[in-house]
């Protein structure tokens, strides 16, 4: 079995990692897609929102996408989220399965500040999606959690709706995260 990881702060969840998720599953010969939240972010970003709602939040984004799960293994392992780690540990969790690595193309480019980025590709398939301002990969919708949190702390815009799952939206207003009001 062929498994997507596509990590991420998720912080919120966001239309265009639906996307990506769909479009990965679409084009390549994947059996799953694992969405990953960070535990630690390993260059220093510090989340917003805690590991558990994020975790809540992808779930809720992609309960109606078929061969998608998210994985709360970052939070298990509790390091400090460098890829290659997750994925050795995975080579001996799993060894009968195989790993591809969804990137957008801004972490691409961020790649000599990876632990062992040469390790990575040997242990997974790098698929790059292109990201704004970044090119080389498949084009999404130009979206990011930053553009969500600030929409979200100033009250919403008509726009939300098209850049967050409805049902992430209203996990968000529930749980007041972001400062939704």
């Amino acid at each position: 079995m062929e498994i997507a990881l596509f990590g991420g702060s998720f912080d919120p969840p966001h239309i265009g990692h639906l996307l990506a998720a769909a479009y990965v599953l679409a084009t390549e010969p994947l059996d799953e897609l694992w969405l990953l939240p960070v535990h630690e972010h390993p260059l220093g970003k510090k989340p917003v929102a805690s590991f558990d709602h994020r975790v809540h939040l992808c779930e809720q984004a992609v309960r109606d996408l078929t061969r998608v799960q998210v994985s709360r293994l970052e939070g298990e392992l509790k390091g400090d989220g460098r890829t290659v780690d997750l994925l050795e540990h995975l080579h001996r969790t799993r060894p009968h399965d195989s790993f591809a690595l969804v990137l957008g193309t801004d972490l691409v480019a961020e790649r000599p500040q990876w632990k062992r980025f040469d390790r990575i590709a040997e242990l997974a398939r790098i698929i790059t999606l292109d990201r704004s301002g970044f090119s080389q990969g498949a084009l999404l919708p130009q979206v990011s959690s930053t553009q969500v949190r600030a929409l979200l702390a100033s009250g919403g815009s008509p726009d939300l709706g098209r850049l967050v799952p409805r049902a992430v939206l209203a996990a968000i207003r529930s749980a007041g995260t972001y400062g939704a009001k």
